[in-house]
């Protein structure tokens, strides 16, 4: 960085270690800030972004601080944002002359281009959006208005909220960690695929509905199911197979609605929205008994299967009616607010294009 104005921003969350005395002796040298946040809950991502909003400087640079990202490379990200060539920059590994040290392991590969695969529809053609190293400009983060990130992958965030078009890849040496702790753990790759849930959301509300209503459908009918074979295998009656088969989907529906309550994260609203689900519970289950005696007492013998099928497709149908009409959204969450306004806004945009 010699012959530039810069500064150099770190932000501890309330480490134990040395970390302050070391800033105060390198301030002695170096444009260094020390931020200290005390019981941050928001994780690394939070930690970005309550850097850049202490930012002061035109050109922001997000960097791990365990040498893992190369600040070599400095000059080289900030090039095409000073050129006005990218609003994005991105340090990536799977440019051609990127590389990632030997060392790492098959799974942390695989595990890597798992991500980056899910993370396609809204990341385009970027090799690396899970890279931690990037830059950009600050008017392009201010364009981003308010931010919810989850986890730590606050680029992808970042790419969506701050509506960025052009992208700049640097090739980068990724390197192993020399010390301290990964924090890619199991809880934190949980919390990814909660924040992919909610950029689906904001950039593709519909087609997020509706896949998210495939998926929870499809694994509380695999669930009933299994139990609907047991009931058949013991001699339960047509009607009262199916019926008790959909206790175990609505018990499988109820722990993915909570899960969904909780992604929102807005505990004034759960009450109303868990007398929502009942409801609706309640006129699925309705349909499911209505239309197992209907089958039984008017169809031509079937299969177990077939009547399983019929009886669950009209489930469906209950559900479909139900979200649509009580909720107005098929993932079973009412949206109020500023959420039904801002997927309103959204919707008539895309509309519009």
């Amino acid at each position: 960085m010699a012959g530039r104005r810069y500064e150099v921003l770190i932000v501890d969350d309330g480490s134990e270690d040395d970390t302050t005395d070391v800033c105060d002796q390198l301030r002695r040298d170096h444009p260094i800030r020390l931020l200290t946040r005390s019981n941050a809950s928001d994780g690394l991502s939070g930690a970005v972004l309550h850097g850049m909003g202490h930012a002061t400087g035109e050109l922001l640079v997000v960097m791990d601080a365990d040498l893992q990202h190369p600040p070599e490379r400095l000059p080289d990200l900030l090039e095409p944002l000073i050129r006005h060539e990218a609003d994005f920059v991105l340090g990536s590994r799977y440019v051609p002359g990127g590389i990632t040290d030997a060392g790492w392991s098959l799974p942390r590969r695989a595990n890597s281009l798992f991500a980056t695969l899910l993370a396609r529809p809204f990341a385009g053609r970027t090799r690396d959006p899970m890279s931690g190293f990037f830059a950009l400009r600050r008017a392009t983060y201010q364009r981003g208005g308010s931010f919810n990130p989850v986890g730590y992958k606050i680029a992808l965030e970042l790419m969506c909220k701050c509506k960025v078009k052009r992208v700049r890849e640097v090739p980068i040496r990724f390197s192993l960690r020399e010390a301290g702790e990964s924090k890619l753990t199991l809880t934190q790759q949980v919390r990814y695929l909660d924040h992919l849930s909610r950029l689906y959301d904001y950039c593709f509300p519909r087609a997020s509905a509706w896949g998210k209503f495939i998926v929870a459908t499809g694994v509380a009918w695999f669930v009933a199911f299994g139990l609907y074979v047991r009931l058949v295998a013991h001699n339960a009656s047509p009607v009262l197979a199916p019926t008790l088969a959909f206790a175990a989907a609505a018990i499988t529906t109820a722990a993915l609605h909570h899960r969904s309550l909780r992604r929102h994260g807005d505990a004034g609203r759960r009450k109303r929205d868990w007398l929502d689900f009942s409801l609706i519970t309640l006129g699925e289950w309705s349909a499911c008994t209505l239309a197992a005696k209907w089958v039984s007492a008017h169809v031509a013998p079937m299969t177990a299967v077939q009547f399983f099928g019929v009886t669950f497709g009209m489930v469906a149908i209950a559900r479909i009616a139900l979200r649509s009409g009580m909720v107005h959204d098929l993932r079973g969450v009412r949206l109020v607010g500023t959420d039904a306004q801002e997927c309103h806004e959204r919707g008539r945009r895309r509309r519009a294009a």
